[in-house]
């Protein structure tokens, strides 16, 4: 077990981990150029013999050319050319080194596909120019260009400007051969007529509305001349451009809500450098809702809402068709504003049956308004099946001539609509006295049961069958008994024949027999029941048994 324990563990986990190392160091061999050694990440040429005479690649369709990130080459005086294609493989590459060799020429659209690009060292190779377009699209950290034979020329001021921007210490390094084959500090050179070109962009208001069309007008200056073009980015409206010399227009037709915020550059460039004059575009349009749904439940109700619109449009709730004066317990909220796009939510604290309904939102500006409407849920009527959606009722809420409410400052009401915490108060105090009410009623109810049995005992007109259970014992009749008579002992409260009595109003002693009782009109004959009375014969006392009568059974 713990031999099963060690293999499928820990080590078991580094035993993989090696494995795959061995695989990827063995599948970069197969693939890795001549003269060259391969990592997973990594190509490195330092051999001088044999050497290579043109720039490593490793094998066609190979999926490792992606994640090479780093190409060292040192010691190789063949190599002389970069192509175009030759390094468009490695997408990935982040820092490319070429010391000590004999590099003349790199094409300018050697690194075309190679966007992360950052550090590029050429020191000491045979490099005479090098076009500032090789680089222009890259992102670079670091530039070393030192102990190149370049020629002094206007095709490498390129190299003093951008060394003098960045102050960087090799700027010293850096020398070029005149005519007369003597080093000059690359950082005295002057050039006639080589300096950095100038654009300049002649825009009106860029302030349009949609639909609309506008004209933009650019002119560049510079010796050598630059090259002018437009940036327009991705611009979303038809647009054209029309250039001439160092003139030129850009028109756009229909412009679309979408382009607003977005930049336009008019671009000038030359063997020098670029420069560029922007403008922001600004597009004036109607708002347009296009998001709201159902209430969702979050930390609050939130009723979610997008909408676009410049100017920013004012916001306006609806409940039931009457305005909705915001307060602390429900108000807009906006949480992402995208330039001319608002995103936010109608914020509902402990929403109840009470605020179910349809909710509308208006919003306008000066340009035109748009609403939409949403049907609102958020728990059952009490004593209604959640599931049945009864018909709301009417809630009122008035309009006190409020504003409407302007994005971004909706809690601040004078007008506040009914609170849900007093709707919560007041269903708990209904809840409570419904509670009262039928613990009342229970009660009330056994009262009343209770009070009409003991009625019922005392005056009923029932035969004494009928109140056996009260415990007086099996009716008989008693030959040779005195008149009626009423049984009795020291407490006569304890007897269920209390208040009995004999009286002149009552019927004739024939009629129940001697040994009889009367309750209401009525004689009836009766014995003593002992065992209910808690009492024996012989407790009883004498004067209670009627003259001649015996006193046994």
């Amino acid at each position: 077990m713990s031999s099963w324990i060690r293999w499928h563990g820990p080590a078991m986990a580094r035993l993989w981990g090696f494995c795959w190392l061995v695989v990827g160091f063995w599948r970069a061999a197969l693939a890795c150029p001549t003269s060259c050694k391969c990592s997973a990440s990594r190509i490195w040429c330092s051999d001088p013999s044999p050497g290579i005479v043109a720039f490593p690649r490793l094998e066609p369709n190979s999926a490792d050319s992606e994640n090479i990130t780093e190409i060292f080459i040192a010691n190789q005086k063949r190599l002389e050319i970069i192509n175009e294609d030759d390094v468009e493989a490695y997408v990935g590459l982040r820092n490319l080194t070429i010391v000590d060799s004999g590099l003349k020429f790199v094409a300018h659209k050697a690194f075309l596909k190679n966007s992360n690009l950052q550090h590029i060292n050429f020191t000491r190779n045979k490099l005479t120019s090098l076009s500032r377009k090789h680089f222009r699209h890259l992102d670079l950290s670091e530039l070393i260009l030192v102990g190149n034979p370049f020629t002094c020329s206007c095709d490498i001021m390129w190299i003093k400007t951008l060394q003098e921007a960045k102050s960087s210490p090799d700027t010293e390094d850096l020398y070029c051969l005149n005519e007369s084959s003597k080093n000059i500090p690359l950082a005295n050179l002057q050039i006639p007529n080589c300096g950095l070109p100038s654009a300049n962009l002649a825009a009106p208001n860029l302030t349009v509305e949609e639909g609309k069309s506008i004209t933009l007008s650019c002119s560049v200056a510079g010796d050598p001349v630059p090259n002018m073009y437009w940036d327009v980015g991705n611009l979303v409206s038809k647009h054209m451009n029309e250039t001439s010399h160092t003139q030129g227009s850009l028109r756009i037709t229909n412009i679309s809500s979408d382009d607003s915020g977005k930049q336009i550059s008019c671009v000038a460039e030359n063997l020098v450098g670029e420069d560029q004059d922007s403008v922001n575009l600004t597009v004036h349009f109607a708002p347009t809702i296009t998001f709201l749904e159902s209430p969702t439940s979050d930390h609050h109700w939130c009723i979610p809402f997008t909408v676009k619109g410049n100017p920013k449009p004012a916001l306006q709730w609806f409940y039931n068709g009457a305005i909705l004066n915001e307060s602390k317990y429900i108000c807009t909220k906006i949480h992402v504003t995208n330039h001319t796009e608002y995103h936010g939510c109608l914020q509902l604290d402990n929403p109840t049956h009470m605020n179910n309904g349809d909710y509308t939102l208006i919003a306008k500006n000066e340009y035109g308004k748009d609403e939409k409407q949403i049907s609102a849920h958020f728990m059952g009527w009490p004593g209604i099946d959640d599931g049945a959606n009864p018909n709301y009722p009417d809630v009122i809420y008035e309009d006190y001539g409020t504003a409407a409410n302007d994005v971004g400052d909706t809690t601040n009401r004078s007008n506040e609509i009914p609170s849900t915490d007093v709707t919560d108060k007041t269903g708990r105090e209904h809840l409570s006295v419904y509670a009262v009410v039928v613990i009342a009623s229970v009660v009330g109810f056994c009262l009343l049961v209770m009070l009409f049995l003991l009625k019922l005992a005392r005056h009923s007109k029932f035969g004494m069958k009928d109140f056996s259970w009260f415990g007086f014992g099996k009716v008989k009749s008693r030959q040779g008994v005195g008149p009626a008579s009423v049984i009795s002992n020291d407490d006569d409260s304890a007897s269920p024949l209390h208040h009995i009595s004999n009286g002149s109003n009552t019927p004739s002693s024939s009629e129940g027999g001697p040994d009889a009782v009367i309750i209401g009109m009525t004689k009836i004959p009766v014995i003593e029941n002992p065992q209910y009375f808690g009492i024996t014969n012989s407790q009883l006392k004498p004067d209670t048994w009627p003259r001649g009568s015996p006193k046994t059974a």
